[in-house]
């Protein structure tokens, strides 16, 4: 198993990027306009983007520490995959330590992933500082995958 790692500081309190992890209009400021559920520990969000979209079930959340999800659909390569979120103070910054764990292989869909993470993280970071991130449809596009 493989796994996608990315670590980012944001400059503000856990509360405030556990409240953009959790809510729908959080995750829809930074992830994916086209999203929807519930954001609590035993819900589920479903998030849909122009190729596609995913289904999380949310296996942990607590509050300004810790987001846990499971891909119950989606993708093949992302099915029973899980994406976690550690947050913990230091200094002025929110470090987010962000994880996309149980891979089987690291096919090239991975890379792109990968890739897509990075900048959504990036669009996390500027909704929580600035209140505007960039969410899907308005991401930045790497390849015809998007």
């Amino acid at each position: 198993m493989v796994d996608i790692l990315h670590r980012i500081g944001v400059v503000s309190a856990p509360e405030d990027v556990y409240r953009a992890l959790t809510t729908v209009d959080g995750l829809a400021g930074w992830w994916t306009r086209d999203t929807d559920g519930n954001g609590g520990a035993g819900g589920v969000l479903r998030f849909r983007f122009e190729p596609g979209g995913f289904d999380m079930k949310v296996l942990e959340a607590r509050p300004a520490r810790h987001v846990l999800w499971e891909v119950v659909d989606g993708p093949e390569e992302w099915v029973g995959t899980r994406v976690g979120f550690e947050l913990r103070q230091e200094g002025d910054f929110t470090i987010v330590m962000f994880r996309h764990e149980g891979w089987r292989e690291p096919v090239e869909f991975m890379h792109h992933c990968s890739t897509k993470w990075a900048t959504f993280l990036m669009s996390l970071k500027r909704l929580v500082e600035t209140g505007k991130g960039e969410p899907a449809p308005h991401d930045v596009r790497i390849s015809d995958w998007h």
